[in-house]
C-alpha cells in the first residue's frame, strides 16, 4: 500500500518512522512549486547508530518529478526515513511524495 505525504518546509520531517514495517520499493517525488528549484535530502536514521544519506542536495527543478527505486525494510527498531528540503529561491519549497 502506498503512502502519501506533502511536504513543505525546510525542517526535516519523517516520512516513516521506525517500526512501520513498510517494504519500499520506489519513492516518486514531485516538486510542486511552480517556478523554482528545492534542494532534496533523503536519509534512514536510528538513534544511537546515525544517519546515512540515500542521497544530499538533490536538485529538483520546478514542475519535474524524480523517481528513486531501492530496496528499504524499515521493521521495529530499525531506521526511520526522513526528508529535508532546502529552498533555492525565496518561496517555500513543497514536494509531494509517494512510497511505494
Amino acid at each position: 500500500m502506498a503512502r502519501h505525504h506533502n511536504i513543505t518546509g525546510e525542517l526535516t520531517q519523517e516520512l516513516l518512522a521506525a517500526g512501520d514495517a513498510v517494504a519500499v520499493s520506489s519513492i516518486s517525488f514531485a516538486n510542486v512549486e511552480g517556478s523554482n528549484d528545492v534542494s532534496v535530502d533523503l536519509f534512514i536514521q536510528k538513534q544511537g547508530t546515525g544517519r546515512f544519506y540515500f542521497f544530499k542536495q538533490l536538485l529538483l527543478p520546478a514542475d519535474t518529478s524524480y523517481i528513486y527505486d531501492t530496496n528499504f525494510n524499515n521493521n521495529a527498531g530499525q531506521f526511520g526515513l526522513f526528508i529535508k528540503l532546502t529552498k533555492t529561491a525565496s518561496e517555500t519549497p513543497a514536494v509531494d511524495v509517494i512510497i511505494s
